[in-house]
């Protein structure tokens, strides 16, 4: 392909987009594990290549509008290192930019790699503070209760934007147009004025038969 233009697929005489615009095309919004930063894992845990992934996500960042998310289970041992954690949030913020958020999530040994301990708390902060101190505006912990870790704060003020408690929402900070009350600093996402009052009650889904 020439330089500049997009990339295509071509079957039985037919020209297509390359597949994954595609599939973006009818995306708004998506959550990408980033399982780890090195080949190590990826090939001993996941059977994969890191460099397919890092490039499918600065794919999504610069030739799609779909707002994206990152998700790293945090496994004791296998991919929680300071180095990796280090090199993994600043390559985020060099090549996706700083808004990208980065979602820190605790391991539990309840289907495979039973070996394994759970991740304790301390490992889902240690990750927040190294993202937040290498550019990460928006990173989080979850699996495991962390109210601070689980919220949203001004990247400008530190004012509270969006309280969470689990499933349970504990403040709003943020205007109609998705900017801070306190001092008018953008917030990176899609907003649509304020939250409703669901909370963690649960909907029951009833499938259609076919």
């Amino acid at each position: 392909r020439e330089r500049g233009t997009k990339s295509v697929a071509v079957t039985a005489g037919y020209v297509c987009p390359e597949p994954r615009a595609e599939l973006y095309a009818h995306m708004d919004a998506a959550n990408v594990d980033l399982k780890g930063f090195t080949d190590r894992f990826y090939q001993k845990v996941c059977g994969g290549r890191l460099e397919p992934v890092k490039e499918t996500l600065v794919y999504l960042k610069k030739e799609t509008r779909v707002w994206f998310e990152l998700t790293t289970l945090l496994i004791p041992g296998e991919n929680d290192s300071d180095a990796e954690l280090e090199e993994m949030t600043q390559w985020v913020v060099e090549a996706l930019g700083p808004d990208v958020p980065m979602h820190f999530t605790g391991f539990h040994p309840d289907y495979r790699m039973t070996e394994k301990p759970s991740t304790p708390l301390a490992t889902l902060e240690r990750a927040w503070t190294i993202a937040r101190k290498n550019g990460v505006r928006h990173a989080y912990t979850g699996n495991l209760r962390n109210p601070r870790g689980e919220s949203t704060h001004c990247p400008a003020c530190d004012a509270l934007l969006v309280g969470r408690d689990r499933y349970r929402l504990t403040g709003w900070g943020l205007d109609d147009g998705g900017r801070c009350a306190a001092c008018g600093e953008a917030c990176a996402g899609v907003f649509g004025g304020a939250p409703g009052s669901w909370g963690p009650r649960r909907l029951p889904v009833v499938l259609a038969a076919s």
